[in-house]
């Protein structure tokens, strides 16, 4: 360990801790696909309740499919990076819940939905 830290330290600690090096490049088309598989992945349920539910029920059915869907995306994320569910959980349920109501509130106040 000495020996190692007594050359480069810090690319010492980068690569055997944080298992970060000089020849990991970025992989742009692979990131890109991974994004896209995965808003795919949180679009399906609720655009399957939006095509499938009568037009009085749409929206609070819609909604209410996107929450449960937020809900599983941010246990699954927890539980993939090795962290207990539930907070995980409520913060993506409830940043994504604003983002809805920002967009549905701007989308009121300029007259269109958005």
């Amino acid at each position: 360990a000495e020996q190692l830290m007594a050359h480069d330290a810090l690319g010492a600690h980068a690569r055997d801790e944080l298992g970060i090096s000089e020849i990991v490049i970025a992989r742009p088309v692979q990131a890109a696909f991974a994004s896209a598989v995965s808003f795919v992945a949180g679009a399906v349920l609720p655009l399957a309740v939006a095509a499938l539910v009568p037009a009085p029920q749409r929206l609070v059915a819609v909604i209410g499919a996107t929450l449960v869907c937020l809900v599983i995306l941010g246990v699954i994320g927890a539980r993939a990076g090795g962290a207990h569910p539930l907070r995980p959980a409520l913060r993506v349920l409830l940043w994504g819940a604003a983002a809805m109501a920002a967009t549905g509130g701007i989308g009121h106040l300029v007259g269109t939905a958005v």
